[in-house]
Parts: structure tokens; C-alpha cells; sequence
């Protein structure tokens, strides 16, 4: 089948592909620049990747990482296992069982313990977030904000590389009853069928791009020939325009992607990919910037979005720099968000006024097509709330913030105060301004 995007892109010689060579721990010591490590920073790296899924390609290796900077490097940080995203007792505990030539099932059995402790489905997740269909709990799927549902294929809860902060982390360990998953396309329309208030999907893992086009194709074509007038939007999140671009370039099913891209944009539906970028030099590459202009020829949109993180962009300039190169190659800045309450929050993490001040300075660095992003923004239990900035009030030092999704939508938008913490990290560590004993929301939810 022909393409019937712009022929200047199709005969455009494409960045041609290196063969696909996937690491993880069990081999990740192959990789001749780890093997010159020290010896010292590889057991780290054993430790953590027992607990964390560890999981590279030679693509992240070979284009994207600085090893001359090593273990500074922001890209190595992103996506190999550090010492500090355990505390110490963790850390010792998991270090003593390899010592001590533990089992794959001992180290497991500790790993999972470790794991428990870690708040592995923050924000209500499996407690409000699941819906029901005839009384039976649709556990590939997540309903939280009404006019959109998470869907999880099962073909897609892996990536190509793992990025070491991932709030989805316990979809990767094998511990079966904290994953989401489903095969059901049947399900996700007789759902949506119901539920006419939905106007977007969000295909979600893991990361759907990771799937075959025949296998994406099957869940997306049930929703184009489903009866579903309200269905509007099919939003990808994908971190693969970062680790493996040539999904959309060379690798051998990539025009048939693109062509069902297409065919979505023809039905009068529209999708989006919600690419993610932590670092502007996943932009750099020729790979990654052929890949965006193809996608883009299709009609499909790509909006970006990424955590502020220790350690990786904890900077207004790395920031700036991010959203004028995304807008250069036609993306739109979507959000900043703060890193969530589960996993190695604690190493990543950043307080809630240096996220804002990190915010404001990047900001005004940019031309008003970049502007387009919010943040920082912490998707807490109640919602998506927005860190407007820092204020005072009648003498009182406060944070200023508002939702931009709520369980509840008559929260949306709705301004509300915090007292000022210079400590916060999240939204569970504030406390009413003015004397409150509690935020509006709280009354009567389930935050």
C-alpha cells in the first residue's frame, strides 16, 4: 500500500536503524561502557535492578548517553539503576541477600517486600480508578476524569527502555496483582458505549508503540467502527520518539503505523501522541527529529510532557532550551509534572517552590508557542493540581493553586491556598491557608 503523506518525507533517505539490542540486568554488564565501570558502581547498579525494572537498548547507550560524564550524565541517570533511589535499610537488605549468593526466589521475595513499602499505585489508582462493566471490575482500564478512560493492551506493558523515576514501575516486575492489563477491545467499547461522556482514550502501559501495527490496528479499529458519536480522540503515551524512534522510521512495520495514523485522522477522530521527553537532548538526533516530521505529515499531533526531576533537568535552562527545540520541530509543551509519591520519589523529587521558581525562570525564556505547557502539576488522588506560584495574603506566605482535572469536574479551575512549605514535595505534605482546617476538596471525597 502506498503511503499518501508528502512524498518529500517517504523518499527522504531515512536515518537507517542499528540492529535492536535490548539490556537488562542480566546482560546490561555486556555493554563494553559499563564493563569499564567500576566494580563498586555495578553492584549498585545489581542491587537497585533488583528491586526497579532495569531494562535499555543500544539506541540509549550509543546516541543519547555521555559516558565521558558518567555517572553524572542525565540520560544515564534516566535510565540506569541509582544507588539513592533506595534508602539505606532497603539498600542493605537487598545488597546482603546478592552477597550472600541468594536465590533468584529469596532476592525476589525481599525485592518484593521492598516494593510493598513503596506505594507501588499512588492516587487511588486501584481503589477508585477502576471501573466496572456489569458488575465485573475492567482491571486493563482506568476511569478517573470523566471524559477520558486509561486503557492498558496487554501487548504494550513493556517498554524499550525503562526510565528510572517511573511512577508505572510495578507494571514491570512481575507482581501479577499490581499490573494492568487487558486484551479486551470488545470490553473498552461496550464501556465507552455506556459511558457517552467519555470523549478520549488514552492508550497507556508500558508503552502501546512498543505493540505491532497489526496489533494497535485491532484496538483502534474497533473504536472507529463502533457506534460512538461522542468518541473524539486516541492520545498515545509513548515514550518511544526518546529510546527508539525508528518505530516511526525504518524499523519493518513503521509505514504501516503511520498509515493507520492516518486512517484514524480520515475517520474524523484525531490522535495524539503524548510524547514523553525528559531531556532536550532526546531531541538532538537526525533519528528521532525524522521521525517526528513523519508522524506530524500524517495529521497526528504530538504533545510533550515530563516530570521535573533531581539529578536530570532540575534546571530553568535545560527546560527553556527543551520547549524551544520541541516547538522548532512542531510539538506543543504540554506539561511539567512533579515527581509522584511512589517509588524513588525520594531520590528524584523536588519541593514543590523550587519545581515553581525551576517553572517561572523557564518560562520567560520562551516565545508564547512554547507557553502552552502547565505546570507543575502533581496528579494527586483528588486530581491534576496546578502550583499557580507562591503569594502573600493579608501577611500569610502562601502557595497558590488550582485544578486542572478533579474526580469531582466543578473543582476544575477553582483557585485554593496552601500554607507556604518550603519542604513540600507533594501535595499531601500542605495544609490549608487562613487558618482552615481543611482544603474544599477534602469535604465529603475520597482524597
Amino acid at each position: 500500500m502506498m503511503l499518501t503523506f508528502n512524498d518529500a518525507l517517504t523518499l527522504k533517505p531515512v536515518t537507517p536503524a542499528p540492529k535492536y539490542k535490548a539490556y537488562n540486568l542480566s546482560n546490561f554488564e555486556q555493554i563494553p561502557q559499563v564493563a569499564a565501570l567500576s566494580e563498586e558502581l555495578r553492584f549498585e547498579m545489581r542491587v537497585v535492578g533488583n528491586v526497579f525494572p532495569f531494562k535499555t537498548n543500544n539506541y540509549v547507550v550509543d546516541e543519547l548517553i555521555d559516558w565521558s560524564d558518567v555517572p553524572n550524565d542525565p540520560i544515564f541517570v534516566l535510565t540506569f539503576p541509582q544507588r539513592g533511589m533506595l534508602n539505606d535499610e532497603a539498600y542493605e537488605k537487598m545488597a546482603n541477600v546478592i552477597r550472600n549468593g541468594g536465590s533468584r526466589q529469596e532476592i525476589k521475595v525481599v525485592a518484593d517486600e521492598i516494593r510493598l513499602t513503596l506505594n507501588p499505585h499512588p492516587a487511588g489508582q486501584l481503589e477508585y480508578n477502576v471501573p466496572e462493566l456489569a458488575g465485573e471490575k475492567l482491571n486493563g482500564m482506568q476511569h478517573k476524569y470523566k471524559e477520558t478512560v486509561l486503557f492498558f493492551p496487554s501487548q504494550g506493558q513493556t517498554c524499550h527502555a525503562y526510565c528510572s523515576f517511573c511512577f508505572r514501575w510495578p507494571q514491570f516486575v512481575g507482581m501479577t496483582d499490581l499490573k494492568f492489563a487487558s486484551r479486551e477491545a470488545g470490553q473498552l467499547v461496550d464501556y465507552l458505549g455506556e459511558h457517552p461522556e467519555v470523549t478520549d482514550v488514552l492508550f497507556t502501559g508500558g508503552d502501546p508503540m512498543i505493540m505491532k501495527s497489526d496489533a494497535l490496528a485491532t484496538y483502534f479499529r474497533a473504536l472507529l467502527k463502533a457506534d460512538l458519536p461522542e468518541f473524539q480522540t486516541i492520545r498515545i503515551g509513548t515514550k518511544a520518539l526518546g529510546y527508539w524512534p525508528y518505530r516511526f522510521t525504518s524499523d519493518a512495520d513503521a509505514d504501516e503505523v503511520l498509515e493507520l495514523f492516518e486512517e484514524v485522522i480520515a475517520s474524523g477522530k484525531h490522535i495524539a501522541l503524548m510524547a514523553h521527553f525528559n531531556h532536550p537532548r532526546e531531541l538532538e538526533t537526525p533519528a528521532v527529529q525524522e521521525a517526528i516530521a513523519r508522524i506530524r505529515a500524517t495529521g497526528a499531533e504530538i504533545r510533550t510532557q515530563s516530570p521535573v526531576l533531581t539529578n536530570i533537568n532540575d534546571s530553568a535552562l535545560v527546560w527553556s532550551k527543551m520547549w524551544a527545540e520541541q516547538v522548532r520541530l512542531g510539538l506543543i509543551p504540554y506539561y511539567m509534572f512533579v515527581v509522584r509519591d511512589t517509588g524513588a520519589q525520594d531520590y528524584f523529587g523536588i519541593t514543590l517552590s523550587r519545581a515553581w521558581e525551576i517553572y517561572h525562570n523557564a518560562i520567560q525564556s520562551v516565545s508564547g508557542l512554547a507557553r502552552t505547557v502547565r505546570g507543575p502539576s502533581m496528579s494527586a488522588t483528588p486530581g491534576k493540581v496546578h502550583v499557580l506560584g507562591t503569594t502573600e495574603v493579608h501577611g500569610e506566605k502562601v502557595f497558590a493553586l488550582q485544578f486542572l482535572q478533579g474526580r469531582n469536574p466543578d473543582w476544575v479551575t477553582r483557585p485554593f491556598f496552601a500554607k507556604y512549605d518550603e519542604n513540600a514535595i507533594w501535595l499531601d505534605d500542605l495544609k490549608p491557608a487562613f487558618g482552615e482546617e481543611r482544603f474544599f476538596f477534602e469535604e465529603n471525597s475520597r482524597n
